[in-house]
Formats: C-alpha cells, sequence, structure tokens
C-alpha cells in the first residue's frame, strides 16, 4: 500500500451541522410517515451554538431551496466558514498517543437525560435476558445510550432509539460471547456454527413442527440469540418488510465478517490491508446505520438504498465509522489474550513502519473516506428523492455521533472495560 500523508483541511464546521440538523426536520413524504410514529417533543439547544434545533417538520432554512441548493449548501459550507477541528479524545493507541485528529462532522445535540433513559433501559433489558451477566456495569458505563442518542439526532422518542440500541447491543454481542472473548466463551473452531444458529434469530427457521422446540430451546438458552430476535421484534415496531429485509441482509453480511476474522485466527496470519479494508466494509457498523430512517421515522425506497451509488457513498461512512473503532479500541485490545486486529496493526506489519506512523496513516485513510462520502452524498441529494436526502444527512450525524462517543466512552478510555 502507497503511503498515505496526512490530510490538512479543516473539519467540518458547525454550519454544516446545522443544515443536516435542519434536513433531519424536514418533513418526509406524507406516504412516509411512520406508521407507528410519536408526536415530536420540543426543540432543543444544539451544543455549542445559541440556535435552537427546528422542530421535526419544520421548513428548511430561508434562502434558495430546492434538493440542488440543499446539496450545494452541505458542500460550500466546508468553504465558507472557520471552523474547529474533531479531536481524538482520551484514548491512546499502541504507541502511547492521543488518538490523532480526524475529519469528522461534530455531534448534532447532547442530551444526557435522553442518553441516560435510553441506557437505564438497555441496561435493564440486558439483565432480564441475561445478556452479559456478570458484567453489567461495564454495560452500563459503556454507555450505549449515549451512543444512540448522538447517532440518532432526528428522534427524542427513547423507545425509537432503544429499538436500534437493543439490535446494536445484540451485534456487539455477537462478536463478544462468539469471536473476541474467550472468558465468555468465544472460540474459532465455534464460530461458523454458533454464527448459522444465531441467524435464525435474525431471520426465523422454519423446520418442520417436530422439529420446532428444539430450535425454540436453541434460541432461549443462548442469551445472543435470546437478544437478536428480541432486539429485531422491538425494532418490527417501528420498520416496514422492506427495513427489516434490508437489516437482515446487512447482519447475514457482519456475520460473514465475523466468519472472516475468525479464519485468519485460526490461520494464525495477519491479511493484507486491502483484504483488511475489505473486510471493514462488511464487519462494520453498517446495520446499525441501515436503521436510519427507522428510527427517524420514515422509509428510504428500497430501490434507492441499493441504488450502487448510494451503496458506494453509505459503505464507505460505514467503514470510516468502524476505522473509528479501530483508533479508539487500540488501548483495550493491547490487554487482549487473543490476536486482534485493526488497522494500524494492519499496516505497521506490512509496510514495517513504527506503531504512531501506522495510527497516523489509519487517520488519514479514514479521513479519504469522510470526504468522498460527503461530496458523493452531497451529489446524490441533487437528484434522489427528499427521503434520501433526509438518509443521507442522517448517516453524516451518525458519523459525528459515533466519534464522539467513542472519544468518551470507558469501554474505550478504560483498558479494562
Amino acid at each position: 500500500m502507497s503511503l498515505l500523508s496526512r490530510m490538512t483541511a479543516p473539519a467540518a464546521r458547525h454550519d454544516v451541522a446545522r443544515l443536516v440538523a435542519a434536513l433531519l426536520a424536514s418533513p418526509p413524504h406524507q406516504s412516509d410517515r411512520p406508521h407507528l410514529g410519536v408526536r415530536p417533543a420540543a426543540p432543543k439547544r444544539l451544543p455549542g451554538t445559541g440556535d435552537a434545533r427546528p422542530e421535526r417538520y419544520a421548513p428548511l432554512p430561508t434562502g434558495p431551496t430546492g434538493l440542488g441548493t440543499s446539496a450545494a449548501r452541505i458542500a460550500a459550507g466546508r468553504k465558507d466558514v472557520a471552523g474547529r477541528k474533531d479531536v481524538g479524545g482520551t484514548a491512546v493507541d499502541a504507541g502511547g498517543g492521543a488518538v490523532p485528529d480526524l475529519y469528522c462532522p461534530p455531534a448534532l445535540r447532547d442530551d444526557p437525560a435522553l442518553a441516560e433513559e435510553v441506557n437505564a433501559r438497555l441496561v435493564a433489558w440486558a439483565e432480564e435476558i441475561g445478556l452479559y451477566a456478570g458484567r453489567l456495569d461495564r454495560v452500563r458505563a459503556a454507555d450505549f445510550g449515549r451512543l444512540m442518542m448522538l447517532a440518532h439526532p432526528d428522534t427524542d422518542d427513547p423507545d425509537r432509539l432503544l429499538a436500534a440500541g437493543k439490535c446494536a447491543l445484540a451485534e456487539w454481542a455477537t462478536d463478544d460471547y462468539y469471536c473476541d472473548d474467550e472468558a465468555m466463551g468465544s472460540a474459532p473452531a465455534l464460530l461458523g456454527a454458533q454464527l448459522g444458529v444465531a441467524y435464525a434469530a435474525v431471520d426465523p427457521a422454519h423446520p418442520p413442527l417436530g422439529y420446532v422446540p428444539a430450535v425454540e430451546k436453541a434460541m432461549r438458552d443462548d442469551p445472543v440469540r435470546t437478544a437478536l430476535r428480541a432486539g429485531f421484534a422491538h425494532l418490527d415496531r417501528y420498520a416496514d418488510p422492506s427495513q427489516l429485509a434490508r437489516v437482515r441482509h446487512e447482519v447475514a453480511v457482519l456475520f460473514v465478517g465475523y466468519c472472516q476474522e475468525g479464519s485468519w485466527r485460526t490461520q494464525g496470519r495477519v491479511p493484507a490491508v486491502w483484504e483488511y479494508l475489505a473486510h471493514r466494509q462488511i464487519n462494520s457498523f453498517l446495520p446499525c446505520i441501515a436503521m436510519t430512517d427507522m428510527v427517524g421515522g420514515y422509509t428510504l425506497p428500497a430501490a434507492e438504498y441499493s441504488d450502487p451509488r448510494v451503496r458506494r457513498a453509505v459503505t464507505m461512512a460505514s467503514t470510516a465509522a468502524t476505522l473509528v473503532n479501530d483508533l479508539y479500541s487500540m488501548a483495550k485490545e493491547r490487554h487482549s489474550v487473543s490476536v486482534e486486529f485493526n488497522l494500524p496493526t494492519v499496516i505497521a506489519e506490512e509496510e514495517r513502519c513504527s506503531p504512531r506512523e501506522a495510527v497516523e496513516r489509519s487517520a488519514a485513510i479514514h479521513d479519504e473516506l469522510v470526504r468522498t462520502f460527503e461530496t458523493e452524498a452531497a451529489a446524490l441529494a441533487l437528484t434522489g428523492s427528499p427521503q434520501l436526502r433526509r438518509f443521507l444527512a442522517g448517516v453524516w450525524a451518525w458519523l459525528g455521533g459515533n466519534r464522539a462517543w467513542h472519544s468518551g466512552s470507558p469501554r474505550y478510555t478504560s483498558p479494562t472495560s
């Protein structure tokens, strides 16, 4: 892989954040209103500004309007106003330095009360189904409720955020229990068999009647399968069949990524950088990002979601978000007894560079992906539907919320979490 220099242009500005907030607040088409919706809450203040967040169905800002002009303002906003850089936070990489500045939007809101409510409900649910038994203090401290609040700023409904949080936590648990944590029972030799049964909790198996009790017992006896099934059941309150099929597909692809990583462990080899980056497109946050419209209360048409141009932009954003996880998780992974894979480690192995140089190159790759998404999403908004424009704005907001959460969550800032 050729050497990548760090990009030096400033990060996304607050004027872009305000525009995205307005896009998220604009009304979806009447036929796309949720079948089980909620009334919008009172507007909240955007952190770091004096502006009130518009009501969910408020009009776009004054001035030129329309899909073309809105998209153009997203692109133009990068050049018009001096802004700040997003900083890496307090996590340390394997070389002992702070995570570098990343090109990433700021979080659109910070509502600690909403985050705490969602997190409390999520921890109570995990305790009820036996997920992370004996480790709930760590789940509580990781504050996945805060991630949902930050990543989905277009809803104030804690139950919608809880639905997304259940699915996300179930996916994290699948990784912890089956792939990464030997103390929780993970083993490469068992991975494929465990994931195959776990997928039946996402896309229900329909065996002959005589075998139904065995399948049901397998679902009930494993907390990961219980969590996956319950998470999708909760999401079904807000998603239509095409949206659920979309998330099922993304979870199936995620499981393929888990198996790919398991094969590297079994072989005892470090993948090439190109192979790892392809892997990070499928072993990524895409199942979470795919829920953006469901949480927001509208439906992105299936044809637009699967359009190759949209797919390219959204998967690049998802890969970038997952590389944030790579950078922030390095300190935690130094204490793992298993082989851990992240982009800096793979780059250091292939390019024979120092850990710090590998971190800087990883950050440059992240920045390139975010910039490309930003440019291509603006172009797609010129010709796409209002739902697509809203979805792409939601993905942009997800990137900012994801980075803000990683920079503060004890799951990544404390090696023992």
